[in-house]
């Protein structure tokens, strides 16, 4: 609960024609974390397949621009030229398709445009197909801008017929006929009231039908091609993918004509399952060695959380801020405990813990993981509302309480219990440092660091003369206090620099840039900063004691403003009631919001940053399609909802 997960280092020694099998099996396995094999001097280097992994990425890409949603189907079979013959294949039917759909569609376009053009001339009886073919008249089809139609009436003479037809685009559709002898006359008129000519093209009987009929036609063909194709889609890219994991993997490996060197992670539980999947695949032609991570560096050794099923929720927490490195305590535990408490204080109210929870477990019935953190989140709330009387703000409701309310009483009570809370986070965090260094085999930071021995030392001894400075007044034990508490730690802070850098040297490590005076001047600053950081840290934590207020705070405001309105009478009782119930809505929201925002700060900030890196190595295993996936992401995913149970 505590601690990563167990991890081994595995080497093992195949034949190079039993790669591949062994490598599909840990991948359908799921559980190795394949890391790159160090140079040995009769080794080569490992394979270069770079140029087959650019033909995979093609091929991927061929399958994503044929724009089909590829189906789930079975275990692809194919090899990588089987399957880059089936996309051949089905570019070739896809492109004919899509030139005869594109086709298609413009002739429908075109004769859809058409019919809209010549719809105002459809119910004139003249012969439009013989524009400009009569004897002995002369007619011309275009549009006027609106309003030039009077002038132009004018203009002609009565040897014109003009038939206006319904204003269209701010233009006005127009025929004009005359005899041959006027046409002079008419395109001199037509011209000077900005007469704009169209040549109009009679459309073919059904035409526009016919084109929307080839539409259907050619998309009923795209559909059926889609349905034939995406199987076929979907095993080739199902191979690619695989190849590609493949020629992924095998270039991590050193290897000789022969043999390959296979080098991985393994979780402690899944050993025997790998050395018994190696053995069987290779008919026992292998040899296989195992590596404890505690005999290796621990920034080498990937991490994998498993903490219990009801705190995986807070495990997203942590490792957003990000993962422990593989001999740190695993911060999990301590994170959901005072996370809860703190949200619960800033948010105290067993109604909208109520709402919170409820809303939570429905979230949670959908299996999403964050459902089960609003739930923890929700019945803290609910026990720090017993705690100050409040159910929705109810005033009658607050002589329950088991404490009071935190506007009521003295408002320093509710500032020290806040402070309180962060010392003894602190110290946690403290001690959880402490830990990791010795486990780190790092003495002299567990003893001299900000955060070390002497920091425990510093930051109680501090607290101890701030709370009982009378009382070491009285045995005159001040000077001492003062020597002992702050000059000490002080000094070991300013020390521990230049004692890490002669201990580096003497062990034979390479000199850090700046030397020794670079050292020392590091922790001199870091002794500065120390001085004031536990107290910045400490005093952060009043913001617990002032979102409590200010949640009560606001729903006072809303029950005092409904008590004006009710007082006003007529509709005031509803407008009160109203208020009220919108006062709870904003004071769960906002105020949730904001204390889950705030909570999340102290944690990162205040404890976090006393003992967690965050830049542990994540566990990714090396999978195949249809393998089990062991991340921490994925064993969240996985979490039941009370529908699944």
């Amino acid at each position: 609960m505590f601690n990563p997960l167990p991890m081994r280092r595995l080497q093992a020694v195949v034949l190079a024609r039993d790669e591949r099998e062994v490598l599909r099996s840990l991948g359908a396995l799921g559980v190795l974390h394949l890391t790159r094999s160090a140079a040995g001097a009769a080794l080569a280097e490992p394979a270069d397949h770079r140029e087959a992994l650019a033909r995979c990425d093609r091929l991927l890409a061929r399958i994503h621009e044929l724009a089909m949603a590829p189906a789930a189907g079975p275990s692809a079979t194919l090899t990588p030229d089987e399957a880059e013959e089936q996309v051949h294949h089905w570019e070739t039917r896809v492109t004919d398709l899509r030139q005869r759909r594109q086709a298609a569609i413009q002739r429908r376009d075109t004769a859809a445009a058409l019919d809209e053009r010549m719809a105002p001339y459809q119910e004139l009886e003249l012969p439009l197909d013989q524009v400009g073919a009569l004897e002995f008249l002369h007619f011309v089809t275009g549009s006027l801008p609106v309003g030039k139609l009077e002038a132009l009436l004018a203009a002609v003479g009565d040897n014109v017929a003009l038939l206006p037809l319904p204003v269209r685009n701010d233009r006005q559709p127009l025929v004009a006929l005359t005899p041959r002898a006027g046409r002079p006359a008419l395109e001199t008129a037509l011209r000077l009231a900005g007469f704009r000519a169209e040549q109009l093209s009679v459309p073919a009987a059904g035409g526009l039908e016919q084109a929307r009929a080839d539409v259907a036609q050619v998309e009923a063909d795209w559909a059926t091609l889609c349905a034939e194709a995406a199987p076929a889609l979907a095993a080739a890219e199902q191979a690619v993918r695989r190849e590609r994991s493949l020629l992924e993997a095998e270039q991590q490996f050193l290897r000789t004509a022969a043999a390959v060197l296979l080098t991985g992670w393994v979780p402690e539980t899944e050993s025997a399952a790998v050395e018994s999947l190696v053995r069987e695949k290779t008919g026992g032609r292998c040899a296989i060695a195992w590596r404890a991570a505690e005999a290796l560096p621990e920034e080498q050794v990937p991490v994998l959380l498993r903490p219990p099923r009801l705190l995986q929720p807070f495990a997203l927490l942590v490792e957003a801020f990000g993962l422990p490195q593989y001999r740190e305590v695993e911060p999990t535990v301590f994170m959901a405990l005072s996370y809860l408490l703190m949200f619960g204080m800033m948010f105290g109210d067993v109604g909208h813990g109520a709402v919170l929870a409820l809303a939570g477990w429905l979230v949670w019935r959908t299996g999403r993981r964050a459902g089960l953190l609003l739930v923890f989140a929700g019945l803290a709330s609910c026990g720090f509302g017993v705690l100050y009387g409040s159910y929705f703000g109810l005033t009658a409701l607050k002589r329950y309480a088991l404490w009071h309310d935190p506007l009521e009483g003295d408002p320093l009570d509710l500032m020290l219990l806040a402070v309180g809370f962060g010392a003894v986070l602190i110290s946690l965090g403290q001690i959880l440092n402490i830990v990791n260094r010795f486990r780190r085999g790092d003495i002299v930071s567990g003893l001299l660091d900000k955060c070390g021995v002497l920091g425990v030392v510093f930051y109680w001894g501090t607290l101890a003369l701030v709370t009982k400075y009378a009382a070491f007044a009285a045995h005159g034990l001040v000077k001492w206090a003062l020597v002992l508490f702050i000059a000490v730690p002080v000094a070991g802070w300013i020390l521990k620099g230049p004692l890490a850098y002669r201990l580096r040297r003497r062990a034979g490590q390479p000199p850090e840039a700046g030397g020794l005076g670079g050292a020392l001047a590091e922790s001199a600053v870091g002794a500065f900063e120390a001085l004031f950081l536990y107290l910045a840290n400490t005093i952060s934590f009043v913001r617990l004691a002032g979102f409590a207020m200010s949640h009560a705070a606001l729903l006072l405001a809303a029950f005092l403003l409904a008590a004006e309105l009710q007082q006003a009478g007529g509709s005031g009782t509803f407008w009160g009631v109203l208020v009220i119930v919108a006062g709870n809505v904003v004071a769960i929201v906002l105020e949730g919001l904001v204390a889950a925002v705030q909570a999340l700060r102290l944690e990162y900030y205040e404890f976090f940053g006393k003992f967690f890196s965050g830049d542990g190595l994540a566990f990714r295993p090396f999978r195949m399609d249809g393998a089990p996936d062991v991340s921490p992401s994925a064993r969240h995913d996985r979490l039941p909802s009370p529908s699944s149970r």
